[in-house]
């Protein structure tokens, strides 16, 4: 297959094996956002369902495959498939090309460049990325000029089964768990707008002379800015987002000071949180993972369920769980909270059973930053936290950040 001809085979799955009504229909209307955009140009998205590695022989016996490009996918919950893929593709001595574009930097190069081991703190990992240098800036958008679309040929079409139009939640027997006041939509098309939202934000916030205003005054009620989902599924470059940040502040601030990391400082925790899981398979859980301490918590299974269902008692704790099931997002202060709830701070129950929780509701949830964020605030991993004894109460803290109860009702 010559560079010029593309075959738009797209295999998706899910950033996790576990997924909720929320999280898959943003997934899906992500990729009906990319079939829409390739039909525009005279192509399509190719839907198959099938295994991966029996899809690609195929494509190579049928189409004369020649080479596969696709992007890194650093968890290592993804290694056996891909390994499979590359394993498929050299045997028939189709070349493989990986790319990393859903991370500034490469996490393997980070861990290289600490001498062959994740930096274990954030600070160590600040410094071992400043050795990298700046992330590289965005590629330009695509130049269709030329390019001509390929089809499957009739008999992959009856051997797979390939999906004429992207399916709804609903055909993986998922159904929609309630009805929030705010409607996430997936894709491209979305991302963008949302992009240029938060920047005319931050373009205020930065000329009052405040940043990361999201979390210095996060507003539980306000149309949500949040780019973390369009991030998680690819539907924004995580570069674009971060050199647009970057470039606006230099340019409010006319370079003086020139723009730090800690304006992007959401963007390079979710860095440190790929890197130190991608040689870690038991990343996402307490007792074999190397990095996490073993911790005698509580099985409580009544309490566990009334913190899923927002019937703790607490009434900012639940007002964010009941947002968290039907909207499929919270607020990250409101995540902070609810899981300091349910591990360390009161009901003393395994931030593994949290993570679950997350990975199928949330749209953004991703195994690698959400496994990481949990063990975090749990004071299971990462620095100082390890030994910290103050904890968010649910009472004072929903307060301060409700105090009409306004989100509450």
């Amino acid at each position: 297959m010559n560079d010029k001809k593309l075959h738009n085979i797209i295999l998706s799955f899910p950033g996790t094996k576990v997924i909720g009504f929320n999280r898959m229909r943003f997934l899906l209307e992500s990729l009906a956002d990319l079939d829409r955009q390739l039909r525009s140009r005279g192509g399509r998205l190719w839907l198959l369902r099938g295994d991966p590695s029996k899809i690609f022989q195929r494509l190579w016996e049928e189409l004369a495959l020649t080479k596969v490009c696709f992007e890194q996918d650093c968890e290592p919950i993804w290694n056996e498939r891909d390994q499979s893929v590359r394993a498929t593709c050299a045997e028939r001595g189709v070349r493989c090309e990986e790319f990393v574009s859903h991370t500034l930097w490469d996490p393997k190069a980070v861990i290289y460049a600490n001498g062959g081991l994740p930096p274990l703190t954030y600070q160590m990992f600040l410094h071992t990325v400043s050795t990298l240098g700046e992330p590289p800036r965005p590629v330009e958008d695509p130049d269709w000029t030329g390019v001509t679309f390929g089809t499957l040929p009739p008999r992959l079409v009856k051997e797979f089964q390939v999906f004429d139009e992207v399916p709804k939640p609903e055909y993986f027997g998922l159904s929609q768990p309630g009805y929030g006041l705010v409607r996430w939509i997936g894709g491209e098309t979305r991302a963008l707008q949302h992009l240029r939202e938060r920047l005319t934000q931050e373009e205020q916030a930065f000329r009052k002379g405040i940043i990361l205003p999201n979390q210095s005054r996060p507003d539980l009620l306000g149309p949500p800015t949040s780019q973390s989902a369009a991030l998680r599924y690819g539907c924004l470059s995580v570069r674009r987002f971060y050199w647009n940040l970057h470039d606006l502040f230099n340019a409010v601030s006319q370079g003086d000071p020139p723009a730090g990391l800690n304006i992007s400082g959401q963007l390079i925790w979710r860095e440190y949180f790929y890197t130190m899981s991608v040689y870690n398979p038991h990343y996402a859980e307490m007792s074999a993972n190397p990095i996490c301490l073993d911790v005698p918590w509580d099985k409580n299974p009544t309490f566990l369920e009334k913190w899923k269902k927002g019937q703790t008692g607490f009434p900012f704790i639940d007002a964010a769980m009941r947002q968290l099931v039907s909207e499929g997002w919270i607020h990250h202060v409101a995540r902070n909270s609810v899981a300091c709830f349910l591990t360390r701070g009161d009901l003393w129950i395994s931030w593994e059973d949290g993570l679950a929780f997350f990975l199928e509701h949330l749209i953004d949830a991703d195994w690698s930053v959400c496994a990481g964020n949990w063990m975090w605030v749990s004071s299971s991993a990462f620095e100082q936290l390890l030994d910290c004894s103050k904890c968010l109460c649910p009472v004072n803290y929903g307060r301060r950040l409700d105090p009409w109860g306004e989100y509450i009702k």
